[in-house]
């Protein structure tokens, strides 16, 4: 699939029009509800009861909320709905190619990241149009700047159910200013939003905490993936050319971490207390998997420290698993992130991590089982854990059979597209209920799955 692919046409919206008013019934069908005719074998939803989904996010690129975005997109599509992604002018093609052929992706050029007040105004005047030319049912907005615009988008537009996925807090850890002005908008959203869907307990609780949305419309969904794919990855066959050793040379103790190049990742800090490790174990290799836009600042790094020999930049790769199969140790030293999907990769992959601490890792690691948590603000103590464990080669191996045997079910990729089914249904019986509209059959007292 080709960058072509993405475009600013409405497409399909033409010919199919739902009522908003009055006895509208919306075709959430339960399966044995009476109405089996509106489903096939596998339980999908049948054309006449077809809802339209609009996923809205800043950018497209390889990342932890894009790659979540589009599961969610395809998984409704494959389920018989309309969906459509409409995405900001950064696009990588590696995300692109895991998009559904059923999803119809929509460029909206002036959805940028950097706040721009005349760019700003002209994406949500565009996203109003769309959403109005979709007639969508849903809006479900990703990530801080597509989450203002796009709900107040949809709101004008009169969209009925109004989603949010928080994959971060945009409040927290940053600039006053930034703070501030972030803060002051998502409370200004928050009553426009039908519900609130958080990738941690930690994320929800930020956020309940500092008064956006309230209790009722915030839900936990993890951000699911493949847990086959990494629980029985084998290393890349070519892993001695990637770690850049002769045939007869032996393997050297291999530190992974996965993350784009990023200000927020801290690549730049790491490297600097990476000397540590290098000094004090002068074999080992720190494997840099990922891409962005400080990467070309991080090589030069490395070239300044003397790292050549000790750091590779593997790039971006679309087999992780092999790589986390590669690795003694797995790392991320993030001082903003949601709950990091890679962080149960590498727990799923069998390997101990050493990570900074953040709200909701604790969710899924446990210091002492299948993890060193370190300060968030001292990089050195990371740099120390780090050595420290691949020193004791006996407690490296007792973390990582901690980390193979942590229970990570609740990041399975179908749980993850059953959980949002289950929000979705909610919310639209919810706004349904509040116009006096018919929701035959109903869904009420409705449990989520957990």
């Amino acid at each position: 699939m080709s960058l072509q692919r993405s475009s600013t046409a409405i497409g399909r919206s033409g010919n199919q029009k739902h009522a908003r008013g009055g006895s509208t019934t919306i075709g959430w069908i339960e399966p044995g509800s009476g109405d089996l005719k509106s489903r096939d074998a596998e339980g999908k939803i049948g054309a006449a009861h077809r809802l339209r989904i609009a996923h809205v996010i800043t950018r497209l690129i390889n990342g932890g909320a894009d790659e979540n975005t589009v599961y969610s997109c395809n998984w409704a599509a494959q389920r018989g709905h309309d969906v459509f992604l409409l995405h900001g002018e950064a696009v990588h093609p590696e995300i692109l190619a895991k998009v559904d052929p059923r999803v119809e992706l929509i460029g909206v050029p002036d959805l940028t990241r950097s706040i721009s007040p005349a760019s700003d105004v002209r994406a949500l005047l565009a996203l109003t149009r769309r959403f109005r030319a979709l007639n969508a049912d849903i809006v479900h907005t990703h990530t801080s700047k597509a989450g203002i615009l796009g709900r107040f988008a949809a709101w004008a537009a009169r969209v009925p159910v109004v989603i949010h996925g928080v994959h971060i807090v945009p409040f927290v850890n940053v600039g006053v200013a930034e703070r501030l002005t972030y803060l002051a908008l998502e409370k200004l959203a928050a009553p426009v939003t039908s519900a609130f869907i958080s990738v941690s307990e930690g994320i929800r609780d930020l956020c309940m905490s500092a008064g956006v949305g309230h209790a009722d419309k915030h839900h936990v969904v993890y951000s699911g993936f493949d847990l086959d794919r990494f629980r029985n990855a084998s290393p890349p066959a070519d892993w001695r050319e990637l770690l850049r050793l002769t045939p007869d040379a032996p393997r050297p103790p291999v530190l992974l971490m996965i993350a784009a190049f990023e200000p927020r990742k801290r690549h730049a800090e790491f490297l600097e207390v990476f000397k540590k490790i290098a000094a004090r174990l002068p074999d080992t290799v720190l494997v840099l998997a990922g891409d962005g836009p400080l990467r070309s600042i991080a090589e030069s790094q490395v070239n300044r420290l003397g790292l050549q020999r000790r750091v590779v930049f593997a790039g971006y790769r679309d087999d992780p698993e092999r790589l986390i199969a590669l690795a003694d140790l797995c790392l991320l030293c993030s001082i903003r992130e949601g709950l990091p999907r890679v962080l149960m990769q590498y727990l799923a992959g069998g390997k101990p991590c050493v990570a900074c601490d953040l709200p909701g890792l604790r969710e899924v690691l446990r210091p002492g089982t299948n993890s060193v948590i370190t300060p968030p603000d001292d990089l050195g103590a990371m740099a120390d854990a780090t050595a420290a464990l691949l020193e004791d080669r006996e407690r490296l191996a007792c973390l990582a059979r901690g980390a193979a045997a942590t229970d990570l079910s609740n990041w399975d990729a179908k749980r993850m597209g059953k959980r949002i089914d289950a929000i979705y249904r909610q919310a639209l019986n919810q706004h349904l209920e509040s116009k006096g509209a018919s929701t035959r059959p109903p869904v009420r007292n409705l449990a989520l799955p957990r």
